[in-house]
């Protein structure tokens, strides 16, 4: 594996910022807030897709390229790494917003512990922890991808192409196995840009300006005349876009204010990844014990829950998980 680079762990921290923003609102929207839901359905036309290029950028560096041999260690590993906080992550929201839910507000809270489980692993459109189904989707996609390329970079092209046409197929929403056919080839992408390096970087160092005007003004149009249930028909073309845009872009930062900050939450984006809904229902749960969101109530509900979502997860994992060191190493 490689060292860490600064312009992916950029490009993460960017794009962990737009996932807690996308957040912010669970299930219920607040009442006469306008403004919200056209940046949020933007926002959903490209974050995903993008975090799922940087996934495979990494992983091509890695794992990927060694063939089946190293088959079930690094599946192994994956799962360690991924399974494990899925499951353990999953089963905690799910008990914690059946015990919350006895005192405060707390957004999709299941019927009953069956219910919370069929929709945990089996129907998960309706799981109670719907914003942790990276991890297993990436945890599918990786191994997925071991196995069928197996060590040979050439069979890439094939497998992104097959990948371009199921991302088409309505497939239901069982064990997130709509959400793996959605993203593959955005996973995909991304291993086939780090097999090609640098030709990929030296793409992005001449297009991203153009890409990121292009990626511009289609998010404008999301957020003007889209509408609801409409992100998947703009998600290949503005995913793709964004990964020369927009990594393209954070390879220009210039160290200073903006390249620390977003170095800092780049480092931090699996676990913030991990808690920020928790730390956002908490902090939103107890907010409106006092005061409601809707309206203008919700200028002073953003900024708090994006707070929340962010530091929080870090806190824990600072003044928590330091003192468990395998909890620590997990969430790293």
């Amino acid at each position: 594996m490689r060292n860490r680079r600064a312009d992916i762990d950029m490009a993460k921290g960017f794009a962990i910022l737009l996932v807690v923003f996308g957040h912010l609102v669970a299930r219920q929207d607040p009442q006469g807030v306008h403004w919200y839901e056209p940046l949020r359905r933007a926002v959903y036309a490209f974050h995903m897709p993008f975090f799922l290029y940087l996934s495979g950028l990494v992983a091509s560096f890695g794992f990927v390229a060694s063939g089946r041999r190293a088959f079930w260690p690094s599946a192994r590993a994956r799962a360690h790494r991924l399974l494990l906080p899925f499951f353990g992550l999953g089963l905690l929201v799910l008990a914690g917003k059946l015990v919350a839910s006895r005192f405060f507000f707390v957004d999709h809270v299941p019927a009953s512990i069956s219910a919370g489980l069929d929709g945990l692993f089996w129907h998960t459109e309706a799981s109670p922890a719907l914003s942790i189904w990276y991890m297993f989707v990436l945890f599918v996609l990786s191994i997925a991808t071991l196995w069928l390329l197996d060590g040979q970079p050439k069979r890439l092209s094939w497998l992104l192409a097959f990948s371009l046409l199921l991302c088409w197929l309505p497939v239901p929403a069982y064990a997130y196995m709509d959400r793996v056919f959605a993203y593959a080839p955005f996973f995909l992408m991304g291993a086939a840009a780090g097999f090609a390096e640098p030709r990929w970087n030296q793409l992005m160092d001449r297009a991203w300006p153009w890409a990121l005007a292009a990626l511009l003004a289609g998010l404008i149009g999301v957020a003007l005349w889209g509408r609801e249930g409409e992100q998947e028909t703009v998600m290949l073309p503005l995913g793709t876009l964004s990964m020369l845009a927009l990594h393209g872009a954070m390879r220009r930062i210039q160290p200073g204010r903006l390249h620390g900050i977003l170095l800092f939450f780049g480092r931090y984006s699996f676990m913030i990844y991990l808690g920020n809904t928790i730390c956002i229902g908490l902090a939103k749960g107890m907010m409106l014990r006092f005061i409601s969101w809707n309206g203008a109530h919700f200028l002073l509900y953003a900024p708090v829950l994006l707070a929340a979502g962010l530091f929080g997860p870090i806190a824990l994992k600072h003044y928590g998980f330091a003192r468990m060191p395998a909890l620590n190493r997990l969430t790293d």
